[in-house]
């Protein structure tokens, strides 16, 4: 399997829930939206996904399986998949970063990189809950 291909991109916007959060017991919640272009000239399709998530305490959980959000997108020469889905930490801030599983119509598999992006709660409630800790 290839490292990495430069033509097939992902990127990743996130937001935080205040509504679904509750910081008295210490549920954060984010959803993050991931857009994939195909910048290459042939179809790929993702098989799989793989998540480091590391909360503020440095606790790291990873997550791996097939698909996204119950896909495995084929994603055609300069075209998007677009997809959301959410993140619960037990601390206001951490981090995600990961790859997907990629693959050809030849069946030449590579992996593309999801840069590492901040998950953070308002200012005001991570101050608290640093305060919380001390």
């Amino acid at each position: 399997m290839k490292k990495s291909r430069n033509n097939i991109v992902a990127i990743a916007e996130p937001s935080y829930l205040a509504a679904q959060s509750d910081p008295e017991s210490q549920r954060f919640l984010w959803s993050y939206e991931v857009t994939i272009s195909n910048e290459a000239d042939e179809i790929v399709q993702l098989l799989n996904r793989y998540w480091k998530i590391t909360d503020m305490t440095g606790r790291v959980e990873e997550v791996k399986g097939p698909g996204v959000v119950g896909l495995q997108p084929i994603i055609k020469p300069g075209k998007k998949f677009v997809y959301s889905s959410f993140c619960q930490l037990v601390t206001p801030q951490g981090t995600m970063e990961g790859n997907y599983e990629m693959q050809t119509l030849e069946e030449e598999r590579f992996l593309v990189h999801i840069p590492k992006f901040i998950l953070t709660a308002p200012s005001a409630i991570t101050r608290t809950f640093r305060s919380m800790l001390h």
